[in-house]
């Protein structure tokens, strides 16, 4: 098969054979559009690892919107302390709910102007919250996913915001959150920051940056 030789090209290649490396499967645990959005806010600067062994006291404790907005706030960072910047971060959990309420019922948002205005929440969560929990478009642009981008040559900018608009025209609109998953769980198995598996990486014949990092 010949080398795609554009950036289009070789998104569409790469999202063809990621599909049959990895299910698309976001791997922050949550049961609902409420609890992704606590667990996405807590995973700043944190590993999914360690959110996932955080959340269950969270989620148990504060199940929904109401209960979250009345907590207590020195028992919320105790209980978050593990994520880091726990402080900010409980801060921004009980506002997330407070407005919830105040503005949306309780219930999270599906629209990108409504979840960015929430306390917490950027593109980056607000099209992760869009595509796992609501299967809408949304192309979530995290560090694996800008790396990667850029090493396959698909773009060469290196604001998320701008990444996501690059690669957006490459992919069908409601596949954008399942490439964006595969993207990630690629980054983190094969093509880590460091020392890339060219050796190992399905995409070796075509990348652009393959065995050169």
């Amino acid at each position: 098969m010949a080398k795609p030789r554009t950036p289009a090209g070789r998104a569409k290649r790469t999202h063809g054979l990621l599909k049959g490396e990895y299910e698309a499967v976001c791997e922050l645990e949550h049961r609902n559009p409420f609890e992704l959005l606590v667990a996405t806010i807590l995973s700043a600067q944190c590993t999914d690892a360690r959110v996932n062994a955080t959340v269950p006291a969270v989620f148990a404790r504060y199940p929904d919107a109401e209960a979250l907005a009345g907590a207590d706030r020195s028992e919320l960072e105790e209980l978050v302390h593990p994520t880091g910047f726990f402080r900010s971060k409980a801060r921004n959990l009980q506002g997330m709910a407070r407005q919830l309420l105040a503005d949306h019922d309780g219930d999270v948002p599906t629209g990108l102007a409504d979840l960015v205005k929430l306390p917490g929440v950027g593109r980056k969560t607000a099209n992760v919250i869009r595509s796992v929990a609501f299967g809408l478009p949304g192309l979530p642009v995290d560090t694996h996913v800008g790396r990667l981008a850029r090493r396959l040559g698909l773009t060469d900018e290196e604001d998320p915001v701008k990444v996501e608009l690059a690669l957006n025209p490459m992919i069908p609109q409601y596949e954008r959150g399942d490439f964006s998953l595969r993207l990630i769980l690629h980054g983190r198995r094969v093509c880590s920051s460091r020392r890339p598996a060219c050796d190992d990486c399905v995409l070796n014949d075509f990348c652009p940056s393959a065995f050169a990092v």
